[in-house]
């Protein structure tokens, strides 16, 4: 294959290839690992971590759709503590660059949990995911109220001073994803993840209520692809020197070349996962070839490529 500079930055932070996992859909990457080396791909963005041990929603939390899935998972996990003292060693041990997520309920929460990741070795980034119900203002979710959103990530990057390399994660539920996303920037991210779920739901037929058991969810899939290109193509215009990781309903190496063509700098995998374990290293490699035979040197040159005056062509 000929030689292409496949590498990606996000802030200080350096990945080889610009695949990553999506948070949620893989845990702390032990169960891809069965099917091939983390290492070889860009980076393992873990499931959001909180404080303390959460056991999620009620049941059923997951029901399929016809170009996607719903989850309604409520964000499950074990606790900073015990994720910290299990998983991160685990990553270290397969060679995986690792970009940890974390979640909170209050802004207070945020800075606690970046604190915790200040002396830990072998972290490339953090994820902050704002895509949560803030209880401190009767539920509403942080990454929909520019104010909050902003708080956050200031109090997140005052903890970690210039240590690790930020990224906002934000959802598309909202009016002006635009001015969301220049707020954190301006706040201190040092990149963006675009896009979360965007929020959905199903009625059983057969009992004629909410099928799941927290009655709406998160809808993945190539279904809210082209929102996800949208949101991606639209925030890079407005920030173009700002590197996004561009998620949602990534499927095949063309999809993820889409992605970067808007201005993406790398591409997460979620939902494709479930149905193919190995899913990202085919994306990785299709991604590859399609970049070498339109002919670009490198990743970088690719990225927001769709942006380029009408009538400019590549040679």
């Amino acid at each position: 294959m000929t030689a292409i500079d496949f590498s990606t930055t996000i802030g200080h932070a350096w990945f080889p290839a610009p695949t990553f996992t999506a948070s949620g859909c893989a845990s702390s990457g032990r169960e891809l690992a069965q099917f091939f080396p983390l290492r070889e791909m860009g980076g393992v963005v873990t499931k959001s971590v909180m404080s303390r041990m959460r056991p999620g929603r009620p049941t059923p939390r997951m029901a399929e759709t016809p170009s996607g899935m719903l989850n309604s998972i409520g964000l499950q996990g074990p606790g900073i503590d015990a994720f910290l003292a299990q998983d991160i060693s685990y990553l270290v041990e397969q060679k995986a660059r690792v970009i940890v997520s974390i979640a909170g309920e209050t802004v207070e929460e945020y800075s606690t949990l970046a604190r915790k990741l200040r002396s830990v070795s072998g972290i490339s980034a953090v994820e902050v995911n704002i895509s949560c119900p803030n209880v401190e203002n009767r539920g509403l979710v942080f990454a929909c109220d520019p104010d909050a959103s902003r708080r956050v990530i200031d109090g997140v990057r005052r903890t970690l001073g210039g240590e690790l390399p930020i990224i906002a994660k934000l959802s598309p539920d909202v009016t002006d994803l635009v001015s969301i996303a220049r707020g954190v920037v301006d706040a201190g991210a040092d990149g963006l993840a675009l896009i979360n779920t965007v929020l959905g739901m199903v009625i059983n037929v057969n009992t004629m209520r909410p099928h799941l058991g927290g009655k709406t969810g998160g809808l993945s899939g190539p279904a809210i692809r082209p929102i996800a290109v949208r949101a991606v193509y639209q925030v890079h215009a407005a920030l173009p020197k700002i590197p996004i990781l561009g998620m949602g309903g990534i499927a095949n190496g063309k999809d993820a070349f889409e992605m970067i063509l808007a201005g993406a700098s790398g591409v997460s995998i979620g939902t494709a996962s479930f149905g193919n374990p190995t899913a990202i290293m085919s994306i990785q490699s299709e991604l590859k070839q399609l970049l070498i035979d339109r002919g670009f040197k490198s990743l970088k040159d690719a990225v927001g490529y769709a942006h380029r005056e009408e009538g400019v062509t590549r040679e």
